[in-house]
């Protein structure tokens, strides 16, 4: 089964067929940094990252690139005397804007270290780019296919769909519609021709803090420029695959295609991938509804939404059981399921791991068939748009019969040594490398071991401080484990210790 997957351009599922045999090229919309990564996002995030690897698994040399939006976000076009969201947290913490970039950057990516989400292949920043985006807005100025006012640079939207057709074909959007709503969101409608065209230059007030000099004023890019520049830069003008949250689909993607044609005459991807929304209770998260809760209040169950914590890797878990194109419902019910099936999969992997037989099937058998039928499917449901959830549905199945082989409920006779390895090989595969999940109970114990060889090391170093009547030493590594919340607990036969 050749893999598809949907492509929001067409709204139909699709055969995958890359630009370059055998090469990827993906773009993936990052964050914003200026606060903490929601729930939604690393959904998103763990979603690309299991098609990143899956495309691995399946051979192709991948260039990933997922962009960090450092410039600042602002919600529509706002004026002059609008503020994006850095700029904001900026002066409420009265920090630097690249403080609260840093601070925010450095914590997304211990969360999806978290989560076990390999590094993108390139991480642009979008302040890194300024030249690249002033460039570009330039080269559609000089098509035809934006206007100047009063500093700031809008897309001329009309112009475009007259003449290029495609505006909107991406969300389903078209001007018509446009023209008839209210747009709340956008500032300086005065200074457009259209309330749909948009600012790709904004001139900034004088007392903004992120500002860059333009042949049209001091100013800084619109929101939507930054990925038509990067993705361009790193992927070429036409690549395989542009992914993002479906909330970007209208208006941060339709407007990128829409730049991209504008200035170099071809829309960005090939393919269009998005991902759908996580609920809670059956709605949408939200602060001020007392319906929402942060992966760290998941982590330590500190939350009147769910009874205890969940690690990383079950959370992991929890999101891979659902298609990404579905949304999904987090309850403490769910994720009490979903710790049941992590646990399962990750104790069946160990015992296969272990399995080895004297004698085995000399031929192939019912067994065998129903097996390698198993782990066919398991493929085919990720060659069906990326399906986890079928593919961990099939992987579950397996498990019955690796736990029927354990435990003799099926003779090592009714199984082919060949199969049994492909078994292992493939269910740690896919476990590990495609879904990128890590039994943790392994890498507690590992963790425990470590922490036991640094702590005996400290008994023996602060043991000999005391022989040598350096009572300060010896007081500093006590003292020093206390507030670690560690007890050194000295008796006849040696010292011992635990953790308070």
């Amino acid at each position: 089964m050749a893999l598809k997957l949907y492509n929001s351009l067409e709204r139909k599922k699709v055969t995958f067929e890359p630009i370059h045999k055998g090469q990827v090229g993906m773009y993936v919309c990052g964050p914003t940094v200026y606060s903490d990564v929601h729930l939604g996002n690393i959904r998103t995030f763990v979603s690309f990252d299991v098609i990143y690897r899956y495309l691995m698994h399946l051979g192709y040399k991948v260039r990933y690139v997922r962009n960090i939006t450092d410039v600042g976000h602002l919600e529509g076009d706002a004026d002059s005397n609008a503020e994006d969201k850095i700029s904001q947290r900026a002066r409420l913490e009265q920090l630097e804007p690249m403080e609260i970039v840093q601070h925010y950057m450095n914590g997304f990516h211990n969360m999806m270290h978290r989560f076990n989400a390999l590094d993108p292949d390139i991480e642009p920043r979008a302040t890194g780019h300024i030249i690249e985006q002033i460039e570009m807005v330039q080269d559609i100025l000089d098509n035809g296919f934006a206007y100047i006012e009063n500093g700031s640079v809008y897309f001329d939207t009309v112009k475009f769909q007259k003449e290029k057709k495609v505006y909107g074909q991406l969300s389903g959007r078209v001007i018509d519609e446009l023209m008839t709503e209210t747009r709340d969101d956008l500032k300086n409608q005065s200074e457009k021709r259209h309330p749909s065209d948009f600012a790709i230059w904004i001139k900034a007030s004088p007392t903004h803090l992120m500002r860059w000099k333009s042949p049209w004023s001091i100013g800084f890019p619109g929101w939507h420029l930054e990925c038509s520049v990067m993705s361009t830069k790193y992927l070429g003008e036409y690549f395989d695959i542009h992914g993002g949250g479906n909330d970007l689909k209208f208006p941060h993607h339709e407007n990128e295609i829409a730049q991209n044609i504008g200035s170099c005459g071809v829309a960005p991807a090939k393919y269009w991938l998005h991902t759908n929304m996580l609920l809670m209770h059956g709605k949408k998260m939200s602060k001020s509804d007392g319906n929402s809760i942060t992966p760290y209040e998941l982590f330590t169950g500190d939350s009147p939404h769910v009874s205890k914590g969940y690690s990383p890797m079950v959370l992991r878990f929890f999101m891979l059981q659902a298609h990404y194109r579905s949304t999904l419902d987090i309850s403490d019910e769910a994720l009490q399921a979903a710790e049941k099936g992590y646990k399962k999969l990750m104790e069946a992997n160990k015992v296969l791991q272990g399995l080895s037989f004297d004698t085995y099937a000399s031929a192939k058998t019912e067994t065998d068939e129903a097996i390698l039928k198993l782990m066919q499917e398991t493929t085919d449901g990720m060659d069906d748009d990326f399906n986890t959830a079928i593919a961990i549905g099939k992987l579950h199945e397996l498990a019955g019969y690796i736990n029927k082989l354990a435990n003799k409920q099926l003779a090592s006779s009714q199984i082919s040594e060949s199969t049994l390895q492909n078994l292992k090989t493939f269910y740690q595969s896919f476990i590990q490398d495609v879904f990128g999940l890590r039994n943790e109970s392994e890498q507690n114990a590992e963790d425990d071991k470590t922490l036991d060889g640094l702590m005996q090391l400290m008994i023996t170093m602060r043991q000999k401080a005391r022989a040598d009547k350096d009572w300060a030493t010896s007081d500093l590594i006590r003292d020093a484990l206390a507030e670690l919340k560690i007890q050194v607990k000295d008796g006849k036969d040696g010292s011992t210790w635990s953790k308070v």
